[in-house]
C-alpha cells in the first residue's frame, strides 16, 4: 500500500521544518528555505501550512496528544498510583520527543494562545493535580510542580545522556522529591500556613545538597538534576539567595546558548533561568551581559 501523496509532502515539510527549527531556531528559518530543502514552492508549504506557527503546532501535536492519553488513563486510578503512572509515563513521553521537545523547549511562547496553547496548559494543570492528590495543601501542589519539572527539563539540558542513565536519575530525583518528611522535621519560624493549607516544613538537609562528583566539561554533576534553590522551591529571605556550596562557579558552552535562548524568548526570568543550571543569579548575569 503506498502512501498518499498529499500526506507524504506535509512529513516531508515537517521533516524539514524541524531540522532547519533545530539548526537556525524557529524565528531565524523562513517558509522560502524550508521550501528550498524540499525544492518546494511557498505556495506548496502554505497550502499544507497557512502560517509558520501551524508548523510549530503540527510539531507539538504528537508530545501534546501523547499526554493527554496518559493523564485519561490515570485519571481513574488510586491517588498513589496515579501519581507514579503519570510521572513515569510523562518522563518516557519526554524521552521518546526527546529531539522535536529540545528544539521547541525555546519556541513553544511562540504557538500563541490557540488551541494548542490551551491543550498545553490543561495537560500542565491536570498533571500537578494528579500528582497532587485530592485535598492537597500548599506544600504538596508546590512539590508537584517542582515533580513535573524534575521528570523533564533535564531531558533538555542534558542531551549528551543516554536515555536509559537519564530516566533512572530523573525517577530518583521525583523520588526524593516526593518521599514523605521525617517525623522530626520542624516547622519554619517565619513561615505561617495560608488558609486550607498544611504548616511548611524545613526540607531536611540531605535532599537540599547538591551532588559532589562533576564532569570535567562543565562542572555540572553528570546526568543529575539540577539543584532547586529555596527562593524557588518556596522558601523566602536573604539566606535562601545565598550560593550554596557545590553549585558550579560557571556555566559550560552549551548551558551558557541554552541561558541566553531562555532570556532571549522572554519565557524565563534570571531567577528560573538560575534555578533550571543549578548556579546563582550573578553568574546568570554575568553571562548575560558577556554576549
Amino acid at each position: 500500500m503506498t502512501a498518499d501523496p498529499a500526506d507524504d509532502t506535509r512529513t516531508r515539510i515537517l521533516r524539514a521544518a524541524l531540522d532547519l527549527f533545530a539548526e537556525h531556531g524557529y524565528q531565524r528559518t523562513s517558509l522560502r528555505q524550508i521550501g528550498e530543502r524540499l525544492r518546494l514552492s511557498k505556495t506548496a508549504i502554505l497550502y499544507h501550512f497557512p502560517a509558520k506557527e501551524h508548523l510549530l503546532a503540527a510539531l507539538v501535536e504528537p508530545l501534546v496528544a501523547d499526554l493527554e492519553a496518559l493523564l485519561d488513563s490515570a485519571q481513574s486510578q488510586p491517588t498513589e498510583r496515579a501519581r507514579w503512572t503519570v510521572l513515569e509515563g510523562w518522563l518516557d513521553i519526554m524521552l521518546a520527543h526527546r529531539r522535536p521537545l529540545g528544539m521547541l523547549f525555546h519556541d513553544i511562547a511562540l504557538i500563541g494562545r490557540g488551541d494548542t496553547y490551551h491543550r498545553l496548559m490543561e495537560v500542565a494543570m491536570r498533571a500537578n493535580d494528579l500528582i497532587a492528590g485530592p485535598n492537597a495543601g500548599r506544600r504538596e501542589r508546590v512539590l508537584a510542580v517542582q515533580a513535573v519539572g524534575a521528570c523533564s527539563d533535564p531531558v533538555v539540558f542534558f542531551t549528551d545522556v543516554s536515555d536509559e542513565v537519564l530516566r533512572a536519575d530523573m525517577l530518583d530525583g521525583a523520588r526524593r522529591l516526593l518521599a514523605p518528611l521525617p517525623a522530626d522535621a520542624t516547622p519554619r519560624p517565619h513561615e505561617e500556613a495560608g488558609a486550607g493549607a498544611r504548616t511548611a516544613t524545613t526540607i531536611p538537609p540531605s535532599r537540599r545538597e547538591p551532588p559532589t562528583h562533576t564532569t570535567a566539561r562543565d562542572g555540572a554533576p553528570e546526568g543529575a538534576i539540577p539543584t532547586m534553590p529555596p527562593s524557588v522551591a518556596g522558601g523566602a529571605g536573604t539566606a535562601s539567595r545565598r550560593r550554596r556550596p557545590g553549585r558550579p562557579p560557571a556555566l559550560g558552552r552549551e548551558q551558557v546558548e541554552a541561558a541566553r535562548r531562555m532570556h532571549a524568548a522572554g519565557t524565563h526570568s534570571v531567577d528560573a533561568i538560575a534555578a533550571a543550571l543549578g548556579v546563582s543569579r550573578a553568574t546568570v548575569y554575568r553571562h548575560l551581559t558577556t554576549q
